[in-house]
């Protein structure tokens, strides 16, 4: 199985080139865009490995939830290569991703959503296959609360952004805090890798972005009853 995997739902943009088992990435926190880098990055990976771009059996991309412009650009190149090879596409759920890359068991997947809200989901990760104890929603972080239990390993920038409400919120249930951890293309490429192979991909035309959130904006009269303008 030979696959490219896209990942921009952060400011962390990443590529990454999966050859049966083996993987190379390419990536780089860009808080200002990078949209330029992707096509770049999969032109070098390819390159270094002697593929072309036909030898691919599929293109993946992780779907979020996360930054709208960042999902709909992952989307969209995955969907364009995917049309260009008559290969199918297959969508991975960015905070999967994300719990995969934190490296332990019990994961409390959470990003920064703005508009004073998180996105979040719960994960017990066997290997390369991440359990879905609490689907992703979008959240206040004041006000969410783990489903069962304690030693939960709380990783993303949803930490970083609401640190004090998310500690008061899920208290005990966390063991530690790990808010660099990031969703990456290498994650998104171990999680699609055998999904695809199971036949799992669809038409480029039927991939689309996983948003949990379909609001992109508040008005500033329920910025303010939220708390503030973030």
């Amino acid at each position: 199985m030979k696959l490219i995997a896209l990942e921009s739902s952060t400011r962390y943009l990443s590529v990454a080139l999966w050859q049966d088992g083996a993987l190379s990435e390419r990536c780089a926190d860009l808080p200002n865009g990078g949209s330029d880098r992707l096509l770049p990055w999969l032109s070098e990976l390819l390159a270094e490995s002697g593929l072309a771009l036909s030898a691919l059996d599929g293109i993946a991309f992780g779907a979020g939830p996360g930054g709208f412009t960042g999902l709909r650009l992952s989307c969209g190149l995955a969907q364009g290569l995917a049309v260009g090879l008559d290969r199918p596409v297959l969508a991975v759920s960015s905070l999967e991703a994300l719990a995969l890359s934190a490296g332990v068991e019990k994961v409390c997947a959470c990003l920064d959503a703005r508009m004073n809200e998180v996105y979040c989901a719960f994960y017990v990760v066997r290997g390369d296959s991440p359990e879905t104890v609490m689907a992703p929603i979008c959240t206040p972080p004041a006000v969410l609360s783990a489903p069962f239990g304690s030693g939960w390993l709380g990783c993303g920038d949803g930490f970083s952004a609401y640190p004090e409400l998310l500690a008061a919120a899920l208290g005990t249930a966390l063991v530690g805090v790990r808010a660099d951890i990031r969703p990456s293309a290498a994650a998104v490429a171990r999680l699609a890798a055998p999904r695809l192979a199971a036949g799992a991909g669809v038409d480029a035309a039927l991939a689309a972005p996983f948003y949990v959130r379909n609001k992109v904006a508040l008005t500033t009269a329920e910025r303010f009853l939220r708390g503030g303008s973030k």
